[in-house]
């Protein structure tokens, strides 16, 4: 007995298809996207990261060092954009403060680049801040731009 091989369905026939089948992707998905060589890309939902125009390395070190200096003089003026970018992550270094177990301190150890700001923080900030939920820099917008690129400045603060 012989088996003759299943007849495949040509592509002009199962596009005039109409009926749904299980080894055919939805029209929405990703896989019946156009073959003419256009590019897909999904859309940046929730990517609210700000690069501030630069590496990640650079990022990074550049918020460290900018919440260190925050934490050491209390305000700083740089651009809108830093003094935002760096707000969540002054807060975070006073709630670990206002937590302040051995876990919270290493943890702002690692972040600050100063350990006498790191001592002073853990010290200072639980009494300091004892009575508010949260919200401990404040954001203020400079009146003057940068002289150069006349970038907007603000200065951030500590409450």
């Amino acid at each position: 007995m012989e088996f003759a091989p299943a007849a495949r369905p040509s592509p002009t026939r199962a596009a005039a298809d109409p009926s749904p089948s299980s080894s055919s992707p939805a029209p929405h998905s990703l896989a019946a996207a156009p073959t003419n060589g256009s590019l897909v890309t999904a859309m940046r939902h929730a990517c609210r990261l700000n690069r501030l125009g630069r590496p990640a390395d650079q990022r990074k070190a550049l918020v460290r060092s900018l919440v260190t200096e925050v934490l050491r003089h209390g305000r700083i003026t740089t651009t809108k954009t830093k003094a935002k970018a760096i707000r969540k992550h002054v807060d975070k270094m006073i709630g670990l403060a206002k937590d302040g177990s051995l876990h919270a301190r290493r943890q702002a150890a690692a972040f600050l680049y100063d350990p006498d700001i790191v001592a002073s923080l853990f010290a200072e900030a639980p009494a300091r801040y004892a009575e508010r939920p949260g919200g401990y820099c404040r954001v203020v917008t400079e009146p003057r731009r940068r002289r150069g690129d006349a970038a907007e400045l603000a200065a951030i603060e500590l409450v």
